[in-house]
């Protein structure tokens, strides 16, 4: 499980989840790029600091491990860009990219506005494309030099707020969808280069979800607290290491004491015509009876299976 030797760089690290994977990849002895903007507010709001990050990585070394901060956008293209080139100077090359960095602009679909959107949309969706995009140049590029496979990981964070909706998230739940497309995608495009590709639906109580965790107490001190973000690091540094090779295109539902591997979605139903096409009438007769009396969102009826009452 060692990572000794191994480079790797987690966004949105300065606190919650990103700070957890980026000490759990530090202590399985990866040298970690702390990536943070660390603005304040959990909406995004806030003049950047990087103090979030330059405190894991102080954190880090007096560990023992090596760690260097990057106070930047990943959703701003170029700042993408240096961070993996920050990663490749400081340490000679990129083998993990662990992707966190993440806003909330919560809104239901009918109040929320076109910035509210976007913004979401631009920090979760394109900041995970924009590393994801640079990372895969430079193994690409160095499994040619190579002239086989190289040695990469990418860990993607998505939400259960994909599975099953979240009535106030429109924006989010739009963007972590599109993060579990875009983690396929990626799977399926460079693993003949040895890279993997995986996506995380975690479940901690931090900044992002203070307000889904409102009713769930923080337990008592020496008490297990099932909702820490130190439940989730554990499987990302699993996706990271070499023993999690043939692990790839994988979606993971996880928090205290638990990890569910998803499945694609499977057909429930299906009806057929013996004529050219369905007319209306036909569709009334086969669909109406097969819905009435069902529960709303059936369809994702395995997130009560696992437990899991809350979206976050």
């Amino acid at each position: 499980m060692s990572l000794h030797g191994r480079t790797a760089i987690v966004t949105g690290a300065g606190r919650g989840l990103g700070r957890a994977e980026a000490l759990e990849l530090a202590r399985l002895g990866a040298n970690v790029v702390v990536n943070d903007l660390g603005r304040a507010g959990r909406d995004g709001s806030g003049e950047a600091s990087a103090a979030p990050a330059e405190e894991v990585v102080a954190e880090i070394r007096a560990a023992g491990g090596q760690a260097t901060a990057h106070l930047g956008d990943v959703a701003d293209f170029e700042d993408a860009r240096g961070l993996v080139q920050l990663a490749v100077d400081t340490y000679g090359q990129l083998d993990i990219l662990v992707n966190n960095a993440g806003i909330l602009r919560d809104r239901m679909v009918f109040s929320m506005s076109e910035e509210e959107w976007d913004t979401v949309i631009r920090v979760h969706l394109k900041g995970h494309f924009n590393t994801v995009h640079f990372a895969s140049v430079h193994w690409r590029e160095r499994s040619k030099a190579a002239g086989g496979p190289v040695y990469g990981r990418i860990v993607n964070t998505s939400s259960e707020a994909f599975l099953a909706g979240s009535a106030g998230q429109p924006n989010y739940a739009a963007a972590k969808g599109g993060i579990v497309g875009l983690t396929t995608s990626t799977a399926a495009a460079l693993g003949k280069y040895g890279v993997t590709a995986n996506v995380i639906c975690p479940r901690a109580r931090t900044r992002m979800t203070e307000d889904v965790f409102a009713g769930f107490e923080v337990p008592a001190e020496g008490d297990l607290d099932r909702l820490a973000p130190e439940h989730v690091s554990p499987l990302v540094g699993y996706l990271a290491s070499p023993s999690a090779a043939h692990v790839n295109g994988q979606c993971f539902v996880v928090h205290g004491g638990m990890v569910a591997v998803l499945e694609r979605p499977k057909v429930a139903a299906k009806f057929d015509t013996g004529k050219d096409r369905f007319s209306v009438a036909e569709l009334d007769e086969l669909l109406t009876p097969y819905y009435e009396g069902r529960p709303p969102n059936e369809t994702f009826a395995a997130v009560e299976v696992l437990g899991l009452k809350h979206g976050g």
